[in-house]
C-alpha cells in the first residue's frame, strides 16, 4: 500500500460516473480514471457487477475505482453489512482497479476494525477512504489512522458541503500528509474552480461527475475541467 504515494506530479481528474452514459461522455473527453458507482441522488451506492464488468471489457485502458457502498445514509455499519461490502469487494476485483469505501464508528471514529477487513479484502489495489471522512470527529487523527490502514488516497471536501470551501483544511491535510497518501478534493468541483482548488491546496489529484447539474457527465464539462488542470501547473 502507499505505493502511488511518492506521486508524480501530472494534474489528474477523476470522474465520478453514475451510469453507462456518463463513463461514454468521460471516455470521450480523455479523462483516464473514473470512480464507478450509481444513485448519485443519494451521493452513490455500489453500482451492478454486470455495469463494472461491462465499463472494463468495452474500456480496458481506463482505469476504474468501484465505489462499495451497500446503502444510503450514514456509515456507520453492522458486521453483517461489512461482511457484504468485504464479498462486494471480492466481487469486483476481476474488474476494478482500485476501490472506493470508508466506515466509521458511532463516535465518529474511523472504524478501524472493519477498514482492516475492507483492505484485506481488496489485496493490494489502490485504495481511497471516501467522503464518510467529511463526517469525521478528528480529521487530522482521522488522517493519521487512514494512512495506517494503508489507504492511498483519500477524498474529502474538508468536511465542508464543497471543496471550495474545504480549502483551508485540505492544504492543512495535503502538508500533514507529507506524500504518505493522495488528499483528492472532491464536493462541487467544475471548470471554473478547479484551478483554484488545486492551486490552493496544493494537491495534484481532483474529483467530480462533471455534470453541469444534470446526473450524467458532460464531455464538455470533462474538457474544460482537463484543459485547466492542464494550464495550471
Amino acid at each position: 500500500m502507499n505505493k502511488m504515494c511518492a506521486m508524480k506530479s501530472k494534474r489528474l481528474l477523476e470522474v465520478c460516473a453514475g451510469n453507462m452514459a456518463s463513463v461514454e461522455a468521460a471516455v470521450q473527453a480523455g479523462a483516464e480514471r473514473i470512480e464507478l458507482c450509481r444513485a448519485l441522488d443519494v451521493d452513490g451506492l455500489t453500482p451492478r457487477l454486470d455495469v463494472l464488468r461491462q465499463v472494463k471489457e468495452r474500456f480496458p485502458r481506463l482505469t476504474v475505482h468501484v465505489l462499495i457502498r451497500p446503502r444510503e445514509g450514514d456509515f456507520v455499519y453492522s458486521a453483517g453489512e461489512v461482511s457484504a461490502m468485504v464479498a462486494a469487494i471480492e466481487a469486483a476485483l476481476p474488474w476494478a482497479d482500485g476501490v472506493v469505501c470508508g466506515a466509521l464508528t458511532a463516535d465518529g471514529e474511523v472504524d478501524v476494525v472493519a477498514m482492516r477487513l475492507l483492505l484485506a479484502a481488496a489485496r493490494g489495489k489502490p485504495f481511497t477512504f471516501h467522503r464518510a471522512y467529511d463526517v469525521c470527529r478528528h480529521p487530522f487523527k482521522a488522517l493519521d489512522e487512514i494512512v495506517a490502514l494503508g489507504c492511498d488516497r483519500l477524498l474529502t471536501s474538508g468536511q465542508q458541503a464543497t471543496a471550495m470551501q474545504g480549502i483551508p483544511l485540505l492544504r492543512q491535510l495535503r502538508q500533514q500528509a507529507g506524500g504518505r497518501l493522495v488528499v483528492m478534493p472532491g464536493g462541487g468541483v467544475n471548470a471554473s474552480n478547479a484551478g483554484h482548488i488545486v492551486d490552493a491546496t496544493g494537491c495534484h489529484e481532483i474529483h467530480g461527475s462533471c455534470s453541469a447539474g444534470t446526473g450524467i457527465t458532460q464531455a464538455d464539462e470533462v474538457r474544460r475541467v482537463l484543459d485547466v488542470l492542464a494550464r495550471n501547473r
